[in-house]
């Protein structure tokens, strides 16, 4: 099945500062920055000159000759000399080279192993660039909650101190809110030391630093994989994905080198043919000018040669049982991974529907816990607290969108259908006027549902 993912994005953007962009405008940019997939290439296509390398070896091979002798004689009975020169063309045809022909279809297995992991890095960088970005998004929405904490207990620390001077309260509330303000103000410290490290891990595969990228909808539906059973993408992903099939065709290479190794034990068969000018120059009694051709075969037959070809066929045996398990572990690999990929979308699904409900019950939780504090039932630890747990929910909430989209990704690239196709469907749910967490935080009301 040999798919080819060459990316129909063909128009691609030249770097230049972008004040906003989407996930395809990324992609594209990556495809012309990124030194992975463009090593990737380089090295498809040097098996495919290697390939052609093997097959030179089976076709005829014609070159120039030319030559010049001077032969001394000195018998008994004759004492003589001569000068002699020809040149011309000469060609040489294999007619059997068991050797040739299995090494030349090695060749071809390794590479179409070679397409494959082209595949595979193609695959690879769709992941990589929609990591990164999601990635900017989940930092950004980690500094957006980090300073709505922050800001929230600083009011919270405020209010603490007002009390206490008007001594309605005691100065350990104020040391405790004191506490949580700092530690709040640390992590949105840390929180915007990240945001910088995932831009720059994007800027890694795109060249480009740009000042803002465009957020997902808050419409985004969270559908179930499609088929529902995982059997049904085990079965997929062990017939299309491309690490099984480069592991594949390794091992048919495995088998034709081990055939390559075994032909060192057949006799070769070549065409000889040459045609040219020759002139000799040896006195009155010895003198030739005029043209010679040569028409013949050669037959070669090993019969010993210092036990190399059985020690090779050895090798090739063992080399061939490593290439086998590789692909046993492989496809073990991949059934693991494409189960595991299943179920942990769905279950990003359940938890982005638990956690909608979370910030709901959350944010009643915080107002409640606010108006116990104002009339004296409620400490300032518990308000703390609630605003801390109802903004940690906020943000758990959008990385569980974050995680499905990545993890739906990853499903299908070790199923072997990611394509950009993929990006382009999800761009279509990327918007720059799309509200970010804190619109999530003023409109509880619209996280009923998520996977709708």
């Amino acid at each position: 099945m040999k798919k080819r993912l060459l990316s129909g994005l063909i128009g691609l953007m030249a770097a230049q500062p972008a004040l906003s962009m989407d996930l395809v405008e990324t992609y594209e940019k990556a495809l012309s920055y990124d030194s992975g997939i463009a090593a990737a290439r380089a090295s498809f296509e040097a098996q495919q000159a290697a390939s052609d390398v093997s097959q030179s070896a089976l076709l005829p091979q014609v070159g120039a000759f030319g030559e010049a002798n001077h032969t001394d004689l000195d018998g008994e009975t004759q004492n003589t000399s001569y000068k002699s020169t020809s040149y011309g063309v000469q060609l040489n045809q294999p007619l059997f080279r068991a050797d040739a022909w299995f090494r030349y279809d090695a060749s071809q297995f390794q590479t179409d192993s070679a397409r494959a992991q082209y595949n595979l890095a193609q695959q690879q960088l769709i992941l990589d660039v929609a990591t990164a970005y999601f990635n900017v998004l989940r930092a950004r929405d980690t500094v957006t909650t980090a300073l709505a904490t922050e800001a929230a207990i600083q009011r919270q620390y405020e209010q603490a101190q007002e009390r206490f001077d008007v001594g309605l309260i005691a100065i350990t509330e104020v040391y405790e809110a004191r506490a949580s303000y700092d530690d709040a103000k640390s992590l949105r410290i840390a929180a915007e030391n990240q945001l910088n490290i995932a831009r720059e891990q994007l800027a890694r595969l795109t060249g480009d630093y740009p000042e803002d990228i465009e957020n997902l909808r808050r419409a985004f539906p969270l559908d179930r994989p499609e088929p529902t059973d995982p059997s049904a993408w085990e079965l997929v992903a062990l017939a299309q994905n491309w690490s099984i099939q480069s592991a594949i065709y390794e091992l048919n290479a495995s088998e034709a080198s081990l055939k390559v190794a075994k032909a060192g034990h057949y006799p070769t068969l070549d065409l000889t043919a040459s045609y040219g000018d020759t002139q000799i120059d040896g006195g009155r009694t010895n003198q030739f000018e005029g043209t010679q051709g040569v028409i013949g075969v050669t037959l070669n037959v090993p019969l010993y040669s210092g036990g190399g070809t059985q020690a090779s066929v050895r090798q090739q045996r063992s080399l061939m049982t490593v290439a086998e398990q590789q692909l046993n572990t492989v496809r073990r690999d991949v059934r693991v991974n494409t189960r595991s990929l299943f179920l942990t979308v769905n279950n990003n699904i359940e938890t982005a529907s638990a956690l909608a409900q979370t910030i709901i019950s959350r944010r009643s939780a915080l107002d409640a816990t606010r108006a116990g504090y104002q009339v004296g039932t409620r400490n300032i630890v518990e308000v703390l607290d609630a605003e801390r747990a109802y903004y940690v929910a906020l943000r758990d909430y959008a990385n569980a969108r974050y995680d499905y989209v990545i993890n739906s990704l990853q499903l299908k690239q070790v199923a072997g259908t990611l394509s950009p196709q993929d990006l382009l469907e999800l761009n279509k749910w990327l918007s720059e006027t799309a509200p970010g967490i804190e619109a999530l935080a003023n409109e509880d009301e619209t996280l009923d549902d998520p996977t709708q």
